[in-house]
């Protein structure tokens, strides 16, 4: 949701003294008085709006089965202010409001009137001794896990310089949900030459996360009171074997996670840095090329997802008469007890390198393309395509339908639910690693008021956009996606 801004390029110089002008053969009998066109003439606000919603049946938080429905709320305001000719402050500031499904299934075990305590998080909640708790991986728990906010704020800064050929810039951020923060930061450089119609740019960038983990709530429990089975969450409640009958809570064969440890290094770090050439082809075409290296460091895995193994006897919560039919949406009254929480490797090595190709046809008509390969040290191979057909309608509104593309290879550590091994390192049930392909279908129309005559208090209109797109995976994921945006800028 980054904005970039125009840059216009005007400029006069000052012909000194009547020495030079000679040698420039010109009849001036005074110095022309330079004038200096800004970078950015006035302050101009970006708003955009959006919601998203899916659904779809491989949720990671219960091991690569049951709901992935998801609703998201988000809106993005981003303000651009000329400090001066030649240097611009930016504000961005987002805010996103969302509900899931999957993620309320960290306590699955809620939506059966267990009631809130534990040990001061949302998904610490100690359940009264009854033989009628129920959980379902299908079905959304009432947990307070189960919607959240997500908040970032981008504080960026440019400098231009006289001939506008140098575009130096910085920029501070900083995010936060409920179960990480996230500071980081970025410097960068464009060069134009070749009377500006070659351009080539750099930055680096820097992101420091902290978890504030939040696990599964047998998991947690079983580590917090060291293996006691009839303890805090599990006190008073039944554990039931494959075939529905309830076991020995202290016998040999009791469930129990493979692991007693949880994460050991909240820090996870992002360092990036970003080359990209673009260049002016003709009066009708422009190509560019980009390439991001990105490492990460720390604990990648996330911790609310569970995994389930094949050399590991089942365990549930729930009503038995819905084990058989435990992978089946008919399933809404037990739940399978985690074998462990995803691990993967505290490194990954990022790659992707994209193309893009714009082709003016005419006056109505552009072609914008768009290629780009990803590799990773986890395996994972991926190509996206994207297509874009702007068409002018009229002066002031241009329709833009749109296609793209994606597949990618499975990453080294995933496997569907209970195909992983207990002997492997790392693991994962996490469909976005998995293989996949998708397809998303767009339509846009934008509105765009050069004079910007409609105003509201002191800001003029300058666009309007809304967007629609339809994404969809082979797995069985779908998504709608809807964004308003509306571009003002403050009068002189």
């Amino acid at each position: 949701m980054k904005k970039a801004f125009t840059l216009s390029f005007i400029f006069m110089f000052t012909l000194g003294f009547s020495q030079e002008i000679g040698k420039l053969n010109l009849k001036l009998k005074d110095s022309l008085i330079s004038y200096k066109k800004r970078v950015l003439e006035t302050t101009e606000i970006d708003i955009l709006t959006s919601f998203y919603t899916q659904d779809g049946n491989n949720a990671a938080v219960t091991g690569g089965i049951g709901t992935e429905d998801l609703q998201d709320i988000a809106m993005d305001i981003n303000v651009a202010i000329p400090l001066n000719e030649d240097d611009i402050l930016t504000v961005d500031a987002t805010v996103s409001a969302y509900s899931s499904a999957s993620s309320s299934n960290l306590n699955p075990f809620s939506n059966s009137g267990a009631s809130s305590g534990g040990e001061g998080d949302d998904d610490d909640d100690k359940i009264a001794a009854s033989n009628t708790i129920t959980g379902s991986p299908w079905t959304a728990s009432s947990g307070a896990s189960k919607s959240d906010v997500w908040a970032s704020g981008v504080f960026g800064y440019s400098h231009s310089s006289e001939n506008r050929n140098n575009i130096y810039n910085a920029h501070l951020s900083f995010a936060t949900e409920f179960d990480y923060t996230s500071i980081g930061g970025g410097i960068g450089y464009t060069k134009l030459f070749n009377e500006k119609n070659t351009e080539i740019s750099g930055s680096a960038n820097i992101y420091l996360d902290t978890w504030s983990p939040v696990y599964p709530t047998e998991i947690k429990t079983y580590v917090n009171t060291s293996g006691n089975l009839n303890a805090d969450f599990f006190s008073g409640v039944p554990i039931l074997d494959q075939n529905g009958a309830t076991i020995d809570k202290n016998g040999v064969n009791a469930w129990k996670p493979i692991n007693n440890t949880l994460v050991e290094d909240k820090g996870r770090n992002t360092y990036s840095f970003t080359l990209s050439f673009s260049q002016i082809l003709s009066k009708k075409a422009q190509f560019s090329i980009f390439t991001d290296i990105v490492m990460q460091k720390g604990w990648l895995s996330n911790p609310m997802q569970r995994v389930y193994f094949a050399d590991k006897a089942n365990f549930y919560i729930g009503n038995p008469a819905h084990i058989p039919i435990y992978t089946t949406t008919n399933n809404t009254g037990v739940f399978q007890l985690a074998d462990d929480i995803e691990r993967l490797p505290d490194n990954r090595f990022k790659l992707p390198i994209g193309i893009r190709y714009h082709q003016y046809i005419n006056e109505k008509v552009v072609l914008k393309t768009y290629y780009r390969y990803y590799y990773d040290n986890w395996g994972i191979n991926a190509h996206t395509f994207n297509v874009e057909i702007p068409f002018k309608v009229n002066d002031k509104f241009t329709i833009y339908p749109n296609y793209r593309y994606y597949t990618q290879t499975q990453a080294d550590y995933f496997a569907p639910y209970e195909q992983l091994l207990s002997t492997q390192k790392y693991y994962t049930s996490d469909y976005d690693l998995s293989k996949y392909n998708a397809n998303q279908l767009g339509m846009g129309i934008k509105y765009k008021d050069i004079f910007t005559s409609k105003h509201i208090w002191k800001f003029g209109l300058k666009n309007l956009t809304l967007n629609y797109n339809y994404y969809k995976r082979n797995t069985g994921l779908k998504a709608h996606i809807v964004a308003f945006g509306a571009k003002f800028i403050l009068d002189k």
